[in-house]
Parts: structure tokens; sequence; C-alpha cells
């Protein structure tokens, strides 16, 4: 399935998707393969290509990892938001409602979803230079960008979240994945999206976020 939607239209229109997941119908072994041979085509620091991807279908594995999910949203907690955080969440005041009952439509029915996409990336950063975070991560986000982009050309939703941080190490073993040599860099659910449409999400004005020569 091709959605033939331009590159405007793909870069616009993907969103992160948690109430719309299609949860009833399993994920095709070939699109997800066609969307990771996209993701590779990302650009990757020095081309070294440490990008690595997990996909996890078979039942009783994506039980025990929707476990983990659910346990790591437990206890993964945040930051407290500043105010200008605050006033650009709340720009839009629906926004935050819908993404709240999102989430825990998510988290209700983590375990239905056909397809987890676990992306990792070879080298950690948990004690690294701003250097080596900025190569490690721009090695690795591009690629999984490039990932979602595809998965919405051929009509699957994809959510970037990070709940899988706060037990990494459990999911490492889990998936049998090579703990301190590889990181694993965020945790998405894919499915096909109940409908295709989808619109350009509502943005803080460009004027607040555009600087021309200087701050």
């Amino acid at each position: 399935m091709h959605l033939n939607l331009t590159a405007d239209d793909v870069l616009s229109t993907t969103r992160a998707v948690r109430k719309r997941l299609d949860l009833d119908r399993p994920v095709p072994r070939h699109l997800i393969e066609e969307c990771i041979d996209l993701a590779t085509q990302a650009p990757t620091g020095r081309n070294r290509q440490r990008w690595h991807f997990i996909v996890v279908t078979d039942a009783a594995q994506r039980s025990a990892v929707a476990d983990l999910f659910r346990a790591a949203v437990a206890i993964g907690g945040g930051k407290p938001v500043n105010d200008r955080d605050l006033r650009r969440m709340y720009a839009h005041p629906d926004s935050m409602r819908r993404i709240t009952d999102g989430f825990q439509h998510l988290y209700d029915n983590i375990h239905r979803v056909p397809a987890f996409v676990i992306p990792a990336v070879e080298g950690r950063t948990d004690r690294a230079s701003v250097l080596d975070q900025a190569m490690t991560w721009g090695s690795i986000l591009p690629a999984v960008w490039s990932f979602m982009l595809a998965a919405r050309a051929r009509g699957l939703g994809t959510v970037w979240t990070t709940a899988q941080a706060p037990l990494e190490r459990e999911l490492a073993t889990i998936l049998n994945v090579p703990y301190q040599d590889v990181m694993l860099a965020a945790f998405i659910p894919l499915a096909y999206t109940l409908g295709t449409e989808f619109r350009p999400a509502r943005r803080i004005a460009r004027d607040e976020v555009l600087h021309w020569n200087h701050w």
C-alpha cells in the first residue's frame, strides 16, 4: 500500500499516532523492510552507519516488551516544564488534552500494537561530551525520522516515545542487545492507521522560531 503523497504532504502530515493505530491488522514484513531500506539512506556521522533496528512482532515477545513499556512509564516521570514551555504547550488548549488521552489509550493497548520498532545505535552517550552526543544522536535520529516518513507514505502510523529509557538495560536483556555497546534510542509503536487523512499540525508562529543572522 502506498498513499502516493507528495514529499511536502509526507513532511507536513506525519503525526504522532496514538489513538488511530489499527490494533487488529498485522503489518506485513515487506513494508517494514521497505521502510528500513529508506531509513538507512539517511545521512550518518562520518558514514559509520552505526544504526540498528529491532522489530518485534512475535506475540510472546511483544507481550514481554509491552509489560516492560508499562513498567518503565510508571517510573519514568519527567522534569517540570518552565513557563516558556507551558506557553507553547497551551498555545492550543485542546492539544494537551488530546496528547494525554492519546497516550492513555496507547498505554492501555500497548500489548495489542502489532509491531514495535526499537531503533538503536552503536556507542553510548551516558557520560559523553556534547560533541560525542551530537555525533551519536545525529547518526540515528535522521534515520528514524526517515523510517517514520516512509511509514506514513505507506499508510502506517508511528509515534516516537522514550518510554524505554528508565528500563533500557532490562529491555536490552529481553531483546538480547549488548547494552554496554549499543544504546536503545527510542520505542516506536507501528501499525496501520485508522484512516489515512492527517492534517498539518498547528504550530507556534514562524516569527517566534526563525532568526536571521543573530538571535
